[in-house]
């Protein structure tokens, strides 16, 4: 499984990697830094925004272009980091099914115990009625996360209708994101 992360191209709304902070410390020299006693003073941040347009000759106040990334500090714009339309509109679709069909049973399940109880059918007792119940909507929240993990997540690739095979690769997506998130927080 870990060869086929390092075979996988990244999604275009996928995140990269940051580095690390003491990857940036250790790339600085000795002779460069300064004794604590001199450092100077931090500027204010108004200040920084005309520094970092001059250093790349860009106005301070003009946006980066879509599919780039901004000036400032490495930090990815709303438009690269939002989810396709397309996907989107997969993900919608597959969680509307696996989670509106148990939720639909968990409040039939109401009507139908209704009907039971008042035509004497049998009796039924509240605690299966509300058993019943809640194992319909525990099965809508569950249907929830897999329609979101079992979509492709790939414009172009639509996937398969029970999603196995795209549940497997978006768990590791995001089994991967949550280490390197970790990893990240723990150099810092």
């Amino acid at each position: 499984m870990a060869s086929e992360e390092h075979q996988r191209n990244p999604l275009p709304f996928e995140p990269t990697k940051k580095r690390s902070k003491s990857a940036k410390n250790s790339a600085k020299s000795p002779d460069t830094e300064q004794k604590p006693d001199k450092q100077p003073k931090p500027k204010k941040a108004e200040n920084k925004l005309p520094e970092i347009a001059k250093k790349s000759n860009k106005p301070a106040n003009k946006s980066p272009e879509p599919g780039k990334k901004s000036a400032q500090a490495g930090k990815l714009t709303t438009k690269e980091m939002a989810i396709p339309k397309v996907v989107s509109d997969r993900m919608a679709r597959r969680m509307a099914l696996f989670c509106g069909i148990p939720t639909f049973l968990g409040m039939a399940t109401f009507v139908v115990s209704y009907i039971v109880k008042t035509n004497d059918w049998f009796k039924l007792p509240n605690v299966v009625v509300l058993l019943v119940s809640i194992g319909f909507f525990g099965l809508g929240v569950i249907g929830l996360s897999y329609g979101l993990l079992s979509t492709s997540w790939d414009e172009e690739r639509v996937g398969s209708k029970l999603g196995w095979q795209e549940l497997g690769i978006n768990w590791g997506r995001m089994v991967s994101a949550w280490r390197s998130n970790k990893q990240s927080r723990n150099y810092e």
